[in-house]
């Protein structure tokens, strides 16, 4: 198959500076047709300016794109009308019923009146707000709100979605309705890269890219991810916690060690490592009265990584510029 046709997205040295502040850069990334690629990093890693250099809103400082075929610097124009984008803050219309937004939207996007129709209502239906569909916008939950700005997002059928934490303070159910939507736009060949806050959504992905200071240090399945951690993962139980957390960061390094709750995560680089942190714990008098191995989830592989290149970049590493 032709690589220009299997390629939703494809990034070469994406770069984006703010006076002297590169918020992204040199960024190389490919996305597949149909995939749900998923961007996570915690806030100011450069998600959202991605997002918004892909989607033509914001001008490249540096490297080029191509989304859907067409290139950025260039093609802003042409790629407004494939692809759906929902901000943080998608412009939902207060004032205009569930119908009247979606309408709104099909209008803008200058969606064939022929077709509009059938896919407001499964649009509706999918979303779970045929009930609703003259209820004012400002009067819907938050979780009916991000449905009906996803739905927005989807009536002139996109081939590109991006979505910018698209639930971020939405309930869980909601949350799993949302996701729900997005599987059944992909079995139709919608390409999905959003990205979130929560590691579990990270989990749906085909595969995961990490951001960190502007730069894409991971990318890979979730699977992968969790199964190139080194060494072994323990879960430690103590009567003190946090003190115990403090203590063997200074012992070990902070990328060894995370706070999961009332429990500790240690990353057993070889097998002298639990002895160390058994006895930096009985000297400070704090009881060790479990340590058991566990399964690594994303989240102790993005902690991990995010230490690594903290400490990598206070080492003078390779690191943001």
């Amino acid at each position: 198959m032709n690589s220009a046709v299997s390629t939703a997205i494809r990034c070469e040295g994406l770069g984006r500076t703010f006076d002297a502040l590169w918020a992204v850069r040199g960024l190389d990334l490919s996305v597949a047709r149909g995939e749900v690629f998923g961007l996570v990093g915690p806030d100011g890693a450069g998600k959202t300016t991605t997002l918004r250099m892909l989607t033509g809103i914001l001008a490249l400082s540096e490297g080029s794109a191509r989304v859907s075929g067409q290139p950025l610097p260039g093609g802003e124009e042409a790629i407004k009308n494939r692809i759906g984008y929902m901000s943080q803050r998608f412009g939902l219309y207060p004032d205009l019923t569930v119908e009247e937004n979606l309408r709104f939207y099909a209008d803008l996007y200058r969606v064939p009146r022929r077709t509009r129709l059938a896919m407001e209502e499964r649009l509706l239906g999918f979303s779970n707000l045929t009930p609703f569909r003259r209820r004012l916008a400002r009067n819907l939950s938050g979780g009916m709100k991000q449905k009906l700005g996803l739905a927005c997002a989807l009536i002139h059928k996109p081939e590109v979605l991006f979505l910018d934490e698209p639930t971020n303070g939405v309930d869980p159910v909601s949350r799993r309705d949302f996701w729900r939507i997005l599987y059944s736009m992909v079995k139709e060949g919608v390409t999905i890269f959003v990205s979130t806050a929560y590691l579990d959504e990270a989990e749906r992905c085909s595969r995961v890219g990490l951001m960190h200071q502007g730069r894409l240090i991971r990318c890979d399945t979730p699977k992968r991810l969790r199964e190139t951690l080194s060494g072994q993962l323990l879960e430690l139980e103590t009567d003190a916690p946090r003190q115990a957390r403090e203590l063997l960061v200074e012992r070990l390094g902070s990328q060894r060690v995370s706070l999961f709750g009332g429990h500790l995560h240690l990353f057993a680089d070889d097998p002298g490592t639990l002895a160390t942190a058994r006895s930096a714990l009985s000297r400070a008098g704090i009881a060790l009265r479990a340590a058991r191995p566990i399964p690594a989830s994303l989240e102790d592989v993005f902690i991990r990584e995010l230490a690594l290149a903290d400490r990598d970049e206070a080492d003078g590493g390779a690191g943001h510029e």
